[in-house]
């Protein structure tokens, strides 16, 4: 039998118990107004951090997207960062009302973990790709097929949170993180990648089928 699991991500539990707890001492000293408006926050702050569950696609061959949001960018270009080749880009936006957790596309080794300081300029321009906070987690396929899945902080996300490290073997759709408060996640996969989304389509994080591995 499954444990039972609260459909929230931990890292909301301390927004969500202040929330409420000013909701409770605004509501104790008959503050009607900054009391709907805190439980308003608290209800959205629940929201912002629910985590639900997704069933992938077992095809051995399939990659998912990493997460909830619209892509903005499909093309080809030479990553110096991450995989140091040619490849294709495909980023996707997520604003404030997607699920910010993060799951892997495919099963695999990972094998780094670059992490980087930066700015935070608007997730949806080149600009933050360039300038922003990252963390990039490059993994090798049971094909020995290299990729990265990188995480970029935006102009309201102020918080990077990945879970994976180096040599965790992981599942197609597991979670391996979150970014707090409107981000962007770019995927950088081999040229023999079979691209099967398109810029403006929403995907969902470990259900929407990005494309095919060679």
């Amino acid at each position: 039998m499954k444990t039972p699991r609260v459909p929230v991500a931990k890292e909301g539990y301390p927004y969500i118990g202040f929330a409420a707890l000013m909701t409770l001492i605004a509501a104790l000293l008959d503050y009607d107004i900054f009391s709907f408006a805190a439980l308003s926050l608290t209800a959205f702050v629940l929201y912002f951090f629910r985590d639900p569950d997704r069933i992938a696609p077992d095809e051995n061959d399939v990659l998912v997207s990493p997460a909830d949001g619209k892509i903005i960018l499909v093309e080809k270009v030479f990553d110096e960062r991450f995989v140091q080749e040619h490849v294709y880009k495909i980023s996707i936006f997520m604003n404030i009302f997607n699920v910010h957790v993060n799951r892997m596309p495919c099963p695999g080794t990972v094998t780094k973990i670059v992490y980087s300081p930066g700015k935070f300029y608007s997730a949806n321009t080149e600009r933050a790709a360039l300038n922003n906070e990252y963390c990039g987690v490059i993994m090798n396929t049971k094909s020995d097929q290299r990729l990265a899945v990188v995480q970029v902080a935006g102009l309201i996300a102020r918080r990077i949170v990945c879970w994976t490290e180096k040599g965790d073997i992981l599942k197609r759709g597991e979670r391996f993180g979150l970014i707090r408060f409107g981000s962007r996640v770019d995927l950088y996969l081999p040229l023999n990648f079979q691209v099967e989304v398109s810029v403006g389509q929403k995907v969902t994080a470990g259900e929407t089928v990005m494309g095919y591995l060679a």
